[in-house]
């Protein structure tokens, strides 16, 4: 996927939140803010994205998002748990709708037998739900897995954004139809 694809897909879930009247945050750490770059490359993204956090070290996840440094300790920055950490404290920090976290090994060094390059781990939450996680393998250069990423982030956003949207017209629709008079 090239920039054009990114900017549609971002344009694409913006209009979906102004639509919806949410907003979106993200905890970025192998991506290093690039996802709030694509975001904000849409003209009027401040009406749906008002801040993001580039945590690209583990002090940075413990001051700005609250991951505990156990947690740190025990899993690794690029690690389930520390994801579900990471989007639960960008969540609550933005006072945001969703949020989306990524912490992953883009290479071409810190891979291990255990977590390869490629491994990139994405937390994602909605203010009305539980936070979950999402492992995924990419494959390529530096700036290939890194890109994947934004576009696996960005897919899942919208992807998500719009059930929630169609869960919510239908529940107006229920509420209208069980409403007196009606």
């Amino acid at each position: 996927m090239n920039d054009s694809e990114l900017y549609a897909l971002s344009a694409r879930l913006g209009a979906a939140l102004k639509r919806d009247n949410t907003f979106i945050t993200c905890a970025e750490s192998c991506t290093g803010g690039w996802v709030a770059k694509t975001i904000t490359d849409v003209s009027g993204s401040a009406g749906w994205f008002e801040r993001g956090f580039v945590t690209y070290g583990n002090q940075a996840k413990i001051d700005l998002l609250g991951v505990q440094p156990r947690t740190l300790e025990q899993h690794g920055e690029v690690s389930d748990p520390v994801v579900l950490e990471m989007v639960s404290g960008a969540l609550h920090a933005a006072f945001a709708d969703y949020a989306v976290a990524i912490s992953g090994i883009a290479g071409p060094d810190g891979g291990t037998i255990e977590k390869p390059v490629g491994t990139v781990w994405f937390g994602f939450a909605a203010a009305d739900g539980e936070p979950f996680s999402q492992l995924m393998h990419f494959e390529g250069t530096r700036e290939t897995v890194r890109r994947q990423a934004v576009h696996f982030a960005l897919t899942t956003l919208l992807a998500h954004s719009e059930r929630s949207s169609l869960t919510a017209a239908n529940r107006r629709l229920t509420d209208l139809l069980q409403s007196p008079g009606s």
